[in-house]
Order: C-alpha cells, then sequence, then structure tokens
C-alpha cells in the first residue's frame, strides 16, 4: 500500500488530473458507499478476537483505535488514488501503475497478502458451518467446498467492483449496523436511557436506508454493464 501511495504521489505531482470532481451523482455516492461498506466483510472476526483476548476489558478502545487508523488508511489510500488518476482510475487501483518490476512485486505481495489472509476471513464461516453440519467437529472437506464456492463466485463475476458494491449494501451494511445495533438494543433495552435506544435505532434506521439504496444502485450499474456488453 505505501509503494502504491509513493506511486500516486509521484503520478499527481507531474500531472494534476483535470477531471477531479468533489462530488458526483447520487448513484455514484450510493455505489461508492458499498464499496466502502465492503471493508466490513472482516468483522465477523470481532467476536473470535474478542474472545482470544487476555484483557477483554480493553477490547472496545482497542477496536474502536484499529477501526479508525484502517479507516484513515483506507481514505487517504482512496483519495490519493482518485488524485493521481481522476476518471482513469480502475476498479483496482493495481491496474494503473505504470508497468514494470515495481508493479509486478506489488501485485505479487498482493497476492501474497490474500492468500495467507484468505483462511482467516473465513474462519467465521467455517465455524458456522461446522456447528450446523458436523456437531462444532473440524471437517476438511467441508472447508474445501466453501472455499470453491467463493473462488468459482470471484471468478465469475465479470466486473468485481459491481459485486463487491452489492455485497457491502447488503451483508456487510447489515454485519456492521444493522445486526449489531438491532441485538444490543434486544439485550439492554431494559438498563438503557431514551438516549442510548435513540443511538441504536437511529443505526438501524441508517444502515437499511443504506443497505436498500446501495443495493439498488449496485444492482442497476450491474445490469446497464451487462446490456452495454
Amino acid at each position: 500500500m505505501g509503494v502504491v501511495m509513493v506511486e500516486d504521489v509521484q503520478t499527481f505531482a507531474n500531472q494534476w488530473p483535470s477531471d477531479i470532481e468533489a462530488f458526483g451523482t447520487i448513484s455514484t455516492f450510493f455505489y461508492g458507499l458499498g464499496v466502502a461498506l465492503y471493508s466490513f466483510e472482516g468483522v465477523g472476526m470481532a467476536i473470535p478476537l474478542e474472545a482470544e483476548m487476555k484483557d477483554k476489558s480493553k477490547y472496545g478502545k482497542i477496536l474502536a483505535l484499529s477501526m479508525f487508523l484502517i479507516a484513515l488508511m483506507y481514505g487517504t489510500f482512496g483519495l490519493m488514488g482518485y488524485f493521481a488518476f481522476g476518471s482513469t482510475t480502475k476498479d483496482i487501483v493495481t491496474s494503473n501503475m505504470r508497468k514494470g518490476l515495481l508493479s509486478i512485486i506489488v501485485k505479487l505481495g498482493l497476492c501474497i497478502n490474500l492468500f495467507f489472509t484468505f483462511p482467516l476471513m473465513l474462519n467465521p464461516a467455517f465455524e458456522v458451518f461446522e456447528r450446523r453440519f458436523t456437531n462444532g467437529n473440524y471437517c476438511v472437506w467441508m472447508r474445501w467446498i466453501l472455499v470453491l464456492g467463493v473462488t468459482m463466485v470471484a471468478l465469475l463475476v465479470p466486473n468485481f467492483a459491481d459485486f463487491m458494491s452489492l455485497v457491502g449494501s447488503s451483508t456487510c451494511c447489515t454485519l456492521g449496523f444493522i445486526l449489531p445495533a438491532l441485538f444490543h438494543y434486544q439485550v439492554f433495552k431494559e438498563d438503557m436511557d431514551r438516549k442510548g435506544a435513540l443511538l441504536d435505532l437511529g443505526l438501524i434506521a441508517l444502515g437499511v436506508f443504506f443497505g436498500v439504496f446501495g443495493s439498488w444502485y449496485s444492482l442497476v450499474e450491474m445490469f446497464s454493464q451487462g446490456k452495454n456488453v
């Protein structure tokens, strides 16, 4: 990521794109929001990580600080990529890099990172399926089936950015906003004051709003591209 950001700085320092816009259309906003919400795809690891902590009382502060730093890093990364390439920014920003040894090293590093983090991201899914079908026992063939299924989806989707936006708006929005606030409200509604209840209900309403509109505009984008093809 650092190498790509340095490349971005060098690119827009040499030639500032003329087609940079501060705000796009409503459809662009919700489409981009869905892609951003895809960052919550690892939220399923929150509970397993808390269970493994030695001092669980510090988990909330550590989680909040980690989320803030990751959001800052992702936001800076995306902003610099857009400043560097403008409207020609591709779905995978490494595709905008100049061809050469540096570009190959960055893409190789990205592949290695994905290879080793992929099992970690699927671990919650493994546990859910194993509890449901094998009484919580380790099952190799089931894990292979899940990995194969995810791999086939990645291979068959023509434009992965559209798929990211749809998954982010629907699944990740539900996992990151709606369900946590809903569970918290159901468990603590008798002990919460009015402010806490309104906060939970507001998060649920916001999650539903972003989820519905983000999913809609993602589907519109996917079908419109399908017609063009």
